[in-house]
């Protein structure tokens, strides 16, 4: 058990031998955290919320329980009361046991299932790209968060199914096929020298600089703004071929899978470069079908929410449910958004039988799903209420903005390629890696770039929005990625040495040996790194666990500064020492896998 479940067990024994069996307190009531640093103690519980049963000042009844925890918990070695806060420190026995349970438990800190228990399943969806344009730095906050939150979940015993749902139909890549026919005088990929989601991405722009042209025109006849798009022959030429390709066109359809197919190629370029993958791909194409009937049948069904206009557009009455009416599809029969998506995560359930679906899609989409939830609801689909979207801000750069259509979007693969490029000058300004061959240095400045990019991003509240800065995100001070790499690298140093020097490493430490107040503070945090785990997965957040390696790693640093490790003459303190740099280095290696960032073994 936990010393911090113990202590509030404790805490409520307490009270009951107190102050008579009477006492209605919970566990639940009892608060406990970490001493201030300020005070002498390891934890502090609050008797505040007590006092009422104790009749007693709040000195009063935390003297009274200190007394009572430290004569029936063997691991209490003293304590102390400031104003009313009661102040336990823990014997350093305990502390060498945590280490000792620790250095033995395989993938320490993540939750274990019992083998009775069946996992819930739980579904996530993220990336979610069209197949007009490459992916950028949007899409790489996208994949880094889910691909993280899936990673962190699989740690707290979750069956996890990573998926992905290609955007692959639909006016937007109609756009790029158009323009495509007109300006692309049959150019590939190959003839091109451009990767396929970058050939693509370039007619989708064309498109949108010629219909401008094309909107000034017909402003300039006096059409108004709004009209003026929509009227635009190049806009009418899209929908044209939207309508076409829904009703079968072999013609359409084969352009449509070629350049979709250039695009998919791109993706799984960047999908490696970025280190994130997925259990299945779900295609827009296959899905908005089962949507699109789901739809019409409830037409036919004539639920009273659901109503059909003059024009055949079909159109959902949510205004009861506090939202507007939602289009669902066209006058002309196509489809939108959101048919795709009722069809979409049907298919899903029926797939996986899932507990919770999660959706990582950002927050200008909020309402989307309110709708999407509310539809699935009103379909009669009882699983709508495990539907959760899970949204965050967005991403840009110090320069501004990024517009797909104008092409000013960060492309992900040059940003990638960028980083990677400032790892290798950073490595070769240290000068510590210049032996190692070719092979392994490229290695080392790939594993450097991402673990700049994924922790610069992970850390901060997926919530916010958020500046990239790329010189910022490489530097090896403060909380980046590398900083946190190179902690761990100076441990695997170390232990290298000892290894040199046959110093032995034992597997267990014996409880007596002395321990400073600084080995406590990062034994406290290795104890800690398992509820970490389980809080990061409780609220999706990465950032709680990228921000618990930086401390970490810092608390570390400190400590290897103050402290000789290898040149320890006392042997006993010498190998609890490379004992906890060794668990310390495990601990920081699996914060970051949870991160999706790797570590290399020299920096």
């Amino acid at each position: 058990m936990k010393i911090e479940s113990t202590l509030k067990d404790g805490v409520i024994k307490a009270l009951k031998a107190l102050y008579g069996a009477q006492v209605k307190a919970t566990v639940d009531q009892v608060q406990i955290q970490l001493t201030r640093k300020e005070f002498s103690g390891d934890y502090t519980i609050v008797v505040f919320p007590f006092v009422s049963q104790s009749k007693r000042p709040p000195e009063k009844t935390a003297t009274e329980i200190g007394t009572y925890l430290k004569k029936y918990i063997p691991g209490i070695a003293d304590f102390n009361v400031i104003n009313g806060f009661l102040n336990l420190t823990i014997n350093n026995a305990y502390w060498i046991s945590v280490l000792n349970a620790a250095y033995t438990t395989k993938k320490y800190g993540y939750k274990k299932i019992n083998d009775d228990d069946k996992p819930k399943t739980i579904v996530v969806e993220y990336s979610s790209p069209n197949t007009n344009k490459p992916l950028h730095l949007g899409h790489i906050r996208n994949n880094l968060l889910g691909y993280s939150i899936c990673e962190i979940l699989k740690a707290n015993a979750y069956n996890v199914l990573k998926v992905n749902l290609i955007n692959d139909r639909g006016i937007h890549i109609c756009k790029s096929m158009v323009a495509w026919q007109k300006w692309g005088n049959c150019e590939t990929p190959e003839s091109s020298g451009l990767k396929g989601d970058h050939l693509v991405g370039k007619y989708y722009v064309l498109f949108d600089k010629e219909l401008k042209k094309e909107a000034i025109a017909l402003l300039d006849k006096g059409i108004p703004d709004d009209v003026a798009i929509r009227e635009a022959p190049l806009m009418k030429e899209a929908q044209e071929m939207l309508r076409n390709w829904e009703s079968g066109d072999r013609q359409v359809k084969a352009l449509w899978k070629k350049m979709n197919e250039w695009v998919y190629a791109g993706f799984e370029v960047t999908y490696e470069k970025l280190g994130v993958d997925f259990d299945k791909l779900y295609y827009e194409s296959e899905t908005y079908m089962l949507g699109r009937s789901l739809i019409l049948e409830a037409v036919d069904n004539r639920l009273i929410w659901i109503q059909k206009k003059e024009d055949n557009s079909i159109w959902a009455d949510l205004t009861k449910d506090g939202l507007d009416e939602k289009i669902l599809l066209r006058s002309d029969g196509t489809s939108v958004y959101i048919t795709q998506d009722i069809g979409t995560a049907v298919q899903r359930y029926q797939d996986t039988k899932f507990d919770k679906h999660i959706y990582v899609v950002g927050n200008e989409q909020i309402y989307h799903f309110n709708v999407l939830t509310v539809l699935l609801a009103k379909l009669g689909y009882k699983w709508a209420k495990d539907l959760m979207h899970f949204s965050y801000g967005m991403v840009d750069l110090p320069s501004g903005k990024m517009k797909s259509r104008e092409g000013t979007v960060v492309d992900a693969d040059d940003l990638i390629d960028d980083m990677v490029k400032a790892a290798e000058e950073k490595s070769k300004e240290l000068g510590k890696i210049q032996t190692l061959e070719k092979e392994e240095r490229e290695h080392v400045y790939k594993t450097i770039a991402l673990g700049a990019l994924k922790f610069f991003i992970l850390k901060v509240d997926p919530k916010k929005n958020m500046l990239f800065n790329p010189e910022e995100s490489i530097d090896l001070n403060g909380n980046t990625g590398p900083s946190v790499q190179y902690t761990y690298t100076r441990i695997q140093s170390i232990l290298r040495k000892a290894e040199e020097l046959d110093i032995f490493i034992p597997v267990k430490l014996d409880p007596e040996i002395g321990i400073n107040a600084k080995e406590i503070q990062l034994l406290k945090m290795i104890h800690k790194f398992p509820e970490v785990v389980e809080e990061a997965g409780t609220n999706y957040s990465p950032a709680l666990i990228a921000n618990f390696a930086y401390e970490l790693s810092k608390e570390y640093n400190q400590y290897y500064h103050d402290f000789m490790i290898v040149k320890e003459e006392d042997v006993a303190i010498r190998e609890l020492r490379l004992v906890l740099s060794e668990m310390i280095g495990r601990v920081l290696k699996s914060a970051l896998k949870l991160l999706g960032i790797d570590v290399p073994e020299r920096m």
